[in-house]
Parts: structure tokens; sequence; C-alpha cells
């Protein structure tokens, strides 16, 4: 019989059959989920030997939603992935530059989402613009809620843009010329906090040796500066015992196994991926830089199609494909579902269009074929 998974102390509680929600997602999502839940049944059927199954519920969002319910984020959605606690999903569209708010950024808003986790790793045989993929081992902790990606933005021209120029010109002394679209990018002290203590959490738990905080606070002194001076606070209140800082080292204090925390300016981050990736194994950024640094690493291992995402709260959590809803291939049976499972089919060169032009005697499958053969290796 089927259960709720549910949250105990902080802590998960999977039943033996759990209810866990998806929702299909737009353009190629409905290729990429048929691939996908047929190599996760499987998973679980391999690992667990049949006492262990999956039930998915479909719950609607984006274009399937508003061709059902005339809703593009129906408020039975929000109450299901609270409900049962689990959810997945495919790629979601929104229009660039108008039309509705972004349902990936409401999703992860409404229900506190607030780390996006991205594990970075080369899967062998995977082909790669890079020498040394197998380098790249990391794990990114993304802010999912503040930042430039809040939400908090008014068009250029409107009454309310108006009002808050003419605030900022007249009251806080700031030179906004007219039609100038404006948007607030905040950050605090207890989103900081609580996105840092996740990365240092995993990072005790995993066995990772360094913590990188990545912001660009010498230019943004008081938001990005603020970030990484709250993260440094907040592991040496709370991780003090098994922390020590890269700057304490270079002074001559031991590590003694101790977590190094350091941090990296943004841009010279980029650097450092391709240069010395083997030096940084979890970094913690603010929202707009851990998008744009998640996605450029995943590129030294194959591309968005081999990098998974989970947006993680307190109370839910929602797993997802990282890429776009490409919908010039919507129905093909063309995209790459690896994000959603990672198997041996990669090493037999048996692969999906994205990973094919980089291979030397591939074989190009569809979607179904690729997700069929990840199950056939399990």
């Amino acid at each position: 019989m089927s259960e709720k998974i549910t949250i105990n102390n902080g802590k998960l509680q999977v039943p033996n059959h759990p209810v866990i929600c998806y929702i299909e997602g737009d353009g190629t999502g409905p290729d990429i989920w048929a691939a996908a839940q047929k190599v996760l049944d499987a998973g679980v059927e391999k690992a667990y030997g049949g006492e262990r199954r999956i039930e998915w519920l479909e719950i609607l969002a984006a274009e399937k939603a508003h061709r059902v319910t005339g809703e593009w984020l129906p408020k039975e959605t929000l109450e299901k992935i609270r409900e049962y606690v689990v959810a997945i999903k495919g790629p979601l569209g929104t229009p660039i530059g108008g039309g509705f708010r972004s349902i990936n950024v409401t999703l992860r808003q409404e229900l506190d989402l607030y780390a996006c986790i991205r594990p970075v790793k080369w899967v062998l045989g995977t082909p790669s613009p890079v020498v040394h993929p197998e380098w790249v081992n990391a794990v990114i902790f993304r802010e999912n809620i503040e930042d430039n990606y809040s939400g908090i933005e008014w068009a250029a021209g409107t009454d309310k843009v108006e009002a808050v120029r003419h605030f900022l010109n007249d009251e806080m002394h700031c030179r906004i010329p007219e039609e100038s679209g404006i948007g607030i990018k905040f950050i605090s002290r207890a989103g900081t906090e609580r996105i840092m203590r996740r990365a240092l959490q995993y990072a005790v738990a995993h066995g990772r040796k360094t913590v990188t905080i990545v912001h660009k606070g010498n230019i943004m002194k008081y938001t990005e500066g603020a970030f990484k001076t709250w993260c440094y606070e907040l592991a040496g209140k709370e991780f003090a015992e098994v922390t020590v800082t890269e700057d304490a080292v270079t002074k001559g204090v031991p590590v003694d196994g101790k977590i190094i925390i350091n941090d990296r300016i943004a841009d010279n981050m980029f650097q450092q991926i391709l240069l010395r990736p083997k030096e940084y194994e979890v970094l913690v950024c603010p929202n707009l830089n851990g998008d744009y640094l998640s996605d450029a690493m995943a590129a030294q291992v194959g591309g968005l199609g081999m990098a998974p995402g989970a947006n993680i709260g307190d109370n839910a959590a929602i797993f997802e494909a990282t890429h776009g809803n490409a919908p010039k291939y919507a129905g093909m049976d063309k995209v790459n579902p690896g994000e959603a499972a990672l198997a041996k089919a990669i090493s037999q060169k048996t692969v999906t269009y994205d990973l094919a032009r980089g291979m030397d005697g591939a074989k190009e499958v569809k979607t179904s074929e690729f997700g069929a053969a990840i199950v056939a290796n399990l």
C-alpha cells in the first residue's frame, strides 16, 4: 500500500512504497519523463529486489496546467507538493521579457525551496571540451530565493517604476534615467546563514575538504560582501570545531583534518574551475552567481543534460532537469534524459544527439532508446 513521505525532526521518513509527485514539463518534457520514469522504476526494482516501489502522482504546471485548468500554476499543485513532500519535474517554459512570471521561481518561493543543490561530476566516456573533465567533482549550493531572482522588479514606463525611480533619485540621491526598468537585489543574513549551514552540513557528512564562498563583494559590498561576511560568521559560530579558514592556514594554523573555508571573487572563480578544478569541492553562492557557475561547470562534464539539480527547503523538495524545455525538439524523442539517471550506456557510445556530436563512432539514438539502454545496463 502506498504511503506519504513525511518529515520527522528534520529528516525524511520514506516508506517502502512512497508516493512521489511529478510534473511532466513543457516542450521536450514528456519525452524526457517517459524515459526517466522507466529508468527510475527499474533502478528501484534493481536496488531493492521488488521490496520497494514508487507510486507516481501527476500534478500540473505551466503549459499543460493552462490547457487543462486555465491556470499556469494551480493552487492544488502547491498543496500536493506540501502534502507529499517530494516532487520531480521536467523543464518548464517561461517567455523571455514578458508574459507570466517564471513558474520555476514561483515554485521555489511559494515552497521556500531555498537551497538549489547541483552536483557536477564527470561520467566516464562523456564527451567534454576540457582535457581533464575527471578533475571536476563539486557540489554547488546556490541560495535560491533572494538576490536578483527575487522577482521584485518593475517595467520601464510604468507608474510603479516611476515612483521607485523618483524616490531613489530625490531621496537617495541616485541617478537613474527615464525609461529604466528597475529590479531589487537583496541578500539577507537569515537567507545567507541557512544556505551556508546546508553546505557545511553536507561537507561534514561527505568528507569534503574545502568549502568556497563565491561572491562579488569587491563591488557589491553591502549585498554580496555581506554574503561573504555572514558565511564566515556562521561557520565560526556553528562549525568552529570542524572548520578553519584559508587565511588562518596561510598564517600557520594547522589544518588538522578540518574543512578549509575560503572565498573567491565570482569572475575569478570562472577561471578557477577551468584551471584548478580539483581544489574546489563545495561552492556556496548567491542566487545569480550560482546559476551562472553551475551551468558553466556542467559544460565541463558534458553539458546541462548531464547536470541534475535539486531545490530543497525544510519542508519540501523538487528535483529537476536544469536545461530548458527546448520546444523545437518537442515530440521528436530526441533529447538527452541523462540528468535523471546516468548509466553505462554512455560508455557504449549509445547516446542522444547532444552527446553523439562530441563522440567519434557514436550511435545516435532516441530519448526512449537511450532510456532503454540505461535500464538494460543497470
